[in-house]
């Protein structure tokens, strides 16, 4: 059987492959277990990740079959909820490749990302009450959050899907590429951000996910880390050479 969730390793950035295509990447307790282990794995070497689904869809939602048999302890236990709130907390940023259908839980997965990438076939929804079920893995307060109420309650309480188009104008996309192009663009943003002095964009994640009543202590005692870093004295004293050479 192959592994729900595929790694691909680079030296300043991993990929990480939803690998169930035949069910449309549903998420099940493997892949749950998988995302924990990569989880772990880029919590203790922080990189930025790019989480994308195979075979032309993001992740269809939960599997249904084994949610039916869920119980009570089942949802207490937060199995779903805890992997996406700690894909949120990773240290550096996560980018969602999401083409084609990004439903139930599969939506709150994206949610949990900083960034989401789509393309023409993106949809992107919650379902859930359709099927007895609330969106409780995230969608019920995250989306708010990213969209504003009216929106959040079209999607979750009226069954509202949402295509690439209107999930662009309401930049819950970040972005909208081409299906051939979807990762090429997805490593153009992680260019970008490993651009950046890592640490910097380590500690401005954790700055901008602090609740309102830490700052400003949280945002200047982030700064004075940053500003003993070797790092910031090279990228300033490079900024300064810069200016001075130009005429």
């Amino acid at each position: 059987m192959s592994a729900p969730l595929l790694v691909e390793e680079h030296a300043d950035r991993v990929v990480l492959r939803l690998n169930r295509p035949e069910v449309r990447n549903a998420i099940d307790l493997a892949m749950v277990g998988a995302l924990h282990e990569a989880c772990a794995a880029l919590e203790a070497a922080p990189r930025v990740a790019l989480l994308i689904g195979s075979g032309g869809t993001f992740a269809a939602g939960a599997d249904i079959a084994q949610l039916r048999e869920r119980r009570r302890d089942d949802a207490l236990a937060g199995i779903n909820s805890g992997i996406f709130d700690r894909i949120h907390r990773l240290p550096m940023p996560v980018v969602a490749l999401v083409d084609g259908y990004a439903l139930g839980g599969g939506a709150e997965l994206a949610y949990a990302c900083d960034f989401r990438i789509g393309t023409p076939a993106t949809r992107i929804g919650n379902p859930e009450p359709g099927l007895g079920i609330l969106a409780a893995a995230g969608a019920a307060w995250r989306l708010k959050e990213l969209v504003g109420e009216p929106l959040a309650k079209e999607v979750l309480l009226a069954g509202r899907v949402l295509d690439a188009e209107e999930a662009l104008a309401v930049r819950l996309l970040n972005d909208v590429a081409e299906a051939d192009d979807l990762e090429a663009a997805g490593h153009r943003l992680v260019d970008r951000i490993t651009a950046q002095a890592p640490l910097a964009v380590r500690l401005t994640k954790s700055v901008l996910d602090a609740p309102r009543d830490a700052h400003p202590l949280v945002d200047d005692i982030a700064q004075a880390v940053l500003f003993e870093t070797q790092d910031k004295t090279d990228r300033m004293t490079a900024f300064l050479d810069r200016r001075k050479e130009k005429p």
